[in-house]
């Protein structure tokens, strides 16, 4: 599934390419300029064996000229090879450099032109076409974790959009394999860029409680059904993220408490739950919306090796223990544990 100006709805999204323009283009110029200036050594070396018809006399200036009219194929005729030794440095030496040199400036041209040019009409039809996609709006240690995860547990790269305005964290993004923007993430038209209205699911750490809410403000207001996962710090601004529009309020803090309080309770607990949160585990934890074969069955009978715990419905939180688990409706959205074996 490869970088940065003011962003416009129209802007399109970037993949890592291995080397930077700048380093790739002066490589190739150093290759041809190393190549012809080979070429006129050899030719000034072996100056006798050429044959001016103008005035006779093969000066540097001469050689210079010669070697250029030979690498371009132009080829005037007014200064030729006239000793064997001259014709066959030409046909065995000077040939090959002349097809390398050619062979740099047409790759050249198709590299920083035409392949160029391909690649963004390409990330723009990919722009255009984005649905279904997860944005992650800040990429910072929760961000990147988050995507480091997401990847591990099977979700395809170029389905990852990462929005955020440092290009040292972008390039962590994109050597990853995700696409990325640059830009401020609480702006409407950068959101636009990415298509949030078209997301799966929108994942925001932007680092400061308020400015991650600032930015789940302007998500909702773009993108009002879609799922917006938020990482705030401070206790008191889960209210507010949740007023904002959050789905889901995520507080790192109050997360190491909970595997702290577990660790003074039990030496197993806290493994577990980190086992549970992440994909290398043994087990996990997982979300989705109950199958038809399931509608009637208990929540604690779901088929293969899947464990029910909780059902949601209609707004309501029913726990494998109370009676309304007892019958899986349809509809309803299951949490559920399960192996990663």
């Amino acid at each position: 599934m490869p970088r940065p100006l003011r962003l416009s709805p129209a802007r399109p999204l970037r993949r890592a390419i291995k080397v930077p323009v700048w380093a790739d283009l002066a490589l190739r110029l150093s290759a041809a300029l190393a190549l012809v200036s080979l070429v006129i050594l050899i030719h000034w070396l072996d100056r006798a064996g050429l044959k001016d018809s103008h005035d006779g006399q093969i000066s540097f200036l001469d050689v210079v000229y010669f070697t250029m009219i030979s690498i371009t194929t132009t080829g005037f005729g007014d200064i030729a090879p006239i000793s064997n030794q001259a014709r066959l440095i030409e046909a065995v030496i000077v040939t090959p450099i002349r097809l390398a040199v050619l062979f740099i400036f047409v790759g050249t041209a198709y590299n920083f032109v035409i392949k160029r040019t391909w690649e963004n009409w390409r990330m723009r039809r990919i722009q255009e076409r984005l649905t279904g996609h997860i944005v992650v709006l800040g990429f910072g240690i929760s961000g990147s974790q988050a995507v480091s995860e997401l990847i591990e547990r099977g979700t395809d790269p170029g389905s990852i959009v990462v929005l955020d305005p440092s290009a040292e964290r972008l390039e962590e993004a994109e050597a990853m394999g995700c696409n990325v923007l640059e830009g401020d993430a609480s702006r409407d038209d950068t959101l636009i860029a990415v298509r949030i209205a078209n997301a799966s699911t929108v994942l925001v750490s932007a680092g400061r409680d308020d400015t991650s809410i600032l930015i789940v403000l302007t998500v909702r207001h773009l993108a009002p059904h879609v799922p917006i996962s938020v990482v705030v710090r401070a206790e008191d601004n889960e209210i507010l993220a949740r007023q904002a529009g959050a789905n889901n309020v995520i507080n790192p803090v109050r997360f190491t408490g909970l595997l702290l309080a577990g660790s003074a309770q039990g030496t197993h607990v806290s493994d577990y739950l980190a086992d549970l949160a992440s994909a290398s585990g043994e087990v996990q934890l997982v979300e989705r919306v109950a199958l038809p074969e399931e509608v009637g069955l208990s929540l604690d009978a779901l088929p293969g090796r899947a464990r029910g715990l909780r059902i949601q419905r209609g707004g309501r939180e029913i726990g494998f223990w109370q009676p309304e688990a007892q019958r899986i409706e349809a509809g309803d959205v299951i949490v559920a544990v399960m192996p990663t074996l």
